[in-house]
């Protein structure tokens, strides 16, 4: 199949030995790449039960059909492995240029098993494979860790690795590549560190074939042409960065301030994109290929880096009742170098201060005080005193001290800066998603209850939303594994995907293919999680969305009414009340094989 390199990378870091299969065609007809390639295989040879830190689990990384083409957004790339935070699949992805290097060595997926008795790091220089002594690296941060591998294994690499946090088996850490871009939920860099593994460094040079130059040429034209047309690619995201949200959310009512307590920032203008760019912004950046360009380089008085990105953004800043842009963008390149997630760090820190506020242990953090926010960042990367505690994320903190009222998680995995009570349907999103609390992986139902993309809908409405949940879902699932970038869906319907995928592969697929590979990917990790034992009970939201309504603002007086609306769904999905997939369902998605789950 064009657009594929033909090749899996497996590496056991445990007997160091460095093997390559064939890349298995019917797996990326079935299930694409990326995200979906990794949930077919932690499916096929992750046994049930296997400990996230164990030298059995593993640490897939995967890039898609359309990675490295001229596809817009395709510079991107998927890890997958199973989550220490919430013991749920786990996949992420990110931008930059690492993928499409990767992707250049000549293999569409590195396989880590094992576990290394001493610090390494693993070398990809085309079809030259190197397992390496990383103790000199052992315990840096992010960007020394990049400078370190960058001068010894040439300018022309990139590299991917992990700060202290992940060494340290910080359960919310993330794995860095080029600095700023961050595989940042679940955990997966406490995965990366489990094995001793500090970095993936690649450079590859191979070049990759399409299977039509003259039908991808025009795929490209009508994709760009419909990102260009498209208000939010084109001049909100590009003008003011993903931060363009904070005024509209806010504005909506959702934007969840003060651990969840409020709807509303009364400062959310201070924190705002326009605020970005008006005080620290230097510059627009963005990925390899990407006309869209929303990241934004930022400086402060004594610092500089990325972002903030919204969701880092919202959470130092209306999450803690923090309206300081300059210190919510220092506060998320410490996380940056650290190597730890923004939205988990960020909410975990707010649960400590609400519990502080109600009295239940003295954290000294309080919301809208800096003060110890910079110091309490470093201790959770380093697990040194109650940052050893928040480093198990806000679920484990809370009820550590019998207050699990106040972490506002989904399967363990903290929620991000969409408050559901005022979006009904992005509630169900948040209990149904198989990775935990997510807008991605369980639908962005925001876009048409707040942003009216593709249309716009009631928000308050609780019935009737299955469909488009289901359809956000499915098309997720394959933008996550072709794999671009999730903005380009707000222009880019399956048709022009359909049309992409079929250019590069020289496929016959249609749109309505597409949307099947991406209902079996949601479908196969949805078993996944029901082996690991999760169920109908673990797909609910934190008791404050469902019983506490809102205190003020559009939202005022509404809570998330779930019950009813999972009924609906389930049964739109084809799972029965319990929330497992009929024998018919599986069956319709070839994923009978399954069924012993």
């Amino acid at each position: 199949m064009f657009g594929l390199m033909g090749k899996v990378l497996l590496i056991d870091l445990s007997s160091k030995i460095i093997n390559e299969e064939k890349l298995d065609i019917n797996i990326i007809r079935n299930y694409l790449g990326g995200r979906g390639y990794g949930s077919k295989i932690l499916y096929d040879r992750l046994s049930a039960g296997t400990e996230p830190f164990s030298p059995e689990n593993l640490l897939i990384f995967a890039t898609g059909p359309l990675t490295g083409t001229t596809a817009p957004t395709s510079g991107r790339f998927s890890v997958s492995t199973k989550s220490p935070l919430s013991g749920t699949i786990l996949d992420a992805n990110s931008g930059g240029r690492w993928g499409v290097k990767f992707k250049k060595t000549g293999y569409d997926a590195l396989i880590i098993s094992g576990k290394s008795e001493n610090p390494c790091y693993i070398i990809i220089n085309n079809n030259d494979v190197k397992i390496k002594e990383a103790g000199e690296i052992w315990g840096k941060l992010v960007d020394e860790t990049t400078d370190y591998l960058l001068n010894k294994e040439g300018e022309n690499s990139n590299v991917l690795c992990i700060g202290p946090a992940g060494e340290n088996l910080v359960l919310i850490s993330s794995i860095m590549n080029e600095k700023d871009r961050a595989l940042g939920r679940g955990g997966a860099g406490a995965v990366m560190g489990s094995k001793n593994l500090k970095a993936v460094v690649v450079n590859g040079t191979e070049s990759i074939k399409i299977a039509d130059k003259e039908k991808m040429k025009l795929a490209v034209y009508e994709s760009n042409k419909m990102i260009r047309a498209n208000p939010i690619t084109s001049k909100g995201l590009p003008e003011f960065g993903t931060s363009v949200l904070v005024n509209i959310i806010n504005e909506s009512g959702i934007f969840p301030t003060r651990n969840f307590q409020y709807s509303q920032f009364e400062k959310a203008d201070d924190i705002s994109g326009e605020s970005i760019t008006e005080k620290i912004l230097v510059k627009k950046a963005g990925c390899w290929g990407c006309v869209i360009q929303c990241a934004r380089k930022t400086r402060t008085k004594s610092m500089q880096g990325e972002g903030p990105e919204y969701e880092s953004n919202w959470a130092f800043g209306a999450d803690c009742g923090i309206n300081d842009i300059e210190f919510i963008a220092e506060a998320s390149y410490l996380c940056n170098q650290y190597g730890l997630d923004t939205i988990s760090t960020g909410a975990t820190i707010a649960c400590a201060m609400e519990m502080n506020e109600k009295g239940i242990i003295n954290t000294g953090l309080k919301f809208g005080d800096t003060g110890k926010i910079k110091e309490i960042i470093k201790k959770v990367a380093y697990r040194e005193g109650i940052g050893d505690e928040l480093a198990d994320g806000s679920k484990r903190f809370a009820e550590r001290y019998n207050a699990p009222q106040y972490s506002m998680t989904v399967k363990g995995l903290e929620l991000p800066g969409y408050d559901p009570r005022g979006a009904q349907g992005q509630g169900v999103c948040y209990a149904t998603t198989n990775r935990g609390g997510c807008h991605l992986r369980g639908g962005y139902m925001i876009a048409p209850e707040i942003l009216g993309s593709p249309r716009m809908i009631d928000r308050f409405r609780r019935s009737g939303k299955s469909g488009l949940i289901f359809e956000l879902q499915n098309l997720g699932a394959v933008a996550d594994s072709l794999v671009v970038c999730r903005f380009s869906t707000f222009a880019i319907s399956e048709i022009h995907f359909a049309r992409l995928f079929n250019a590069v592969t020289g496929e016959n697929i249609t749109s309505e293919d597409l949307l099947k590979i991406g209902e079996r990917i949601f479908n196969i990790e949805r078993l996944f999680n029901i082996r690991e034992g999760f169920s109908r009970k673990d797909d609910t939201l934190p008791d404050r969305l469902l019983k506490e309504p809102v205190r003020n603002g559009p939202a005022k007086g509404y809570t998330v009414h779930l019950n009813e609306m999972l009924d609906e769904f389930y049964e739109f999905r084809g799972w029965d009340k319990n929330g497992i997939p009929t024998r018919e369902k599986l069956k319709e998605l070839g994923l009978e094989f399954c069924r012993s789950c």
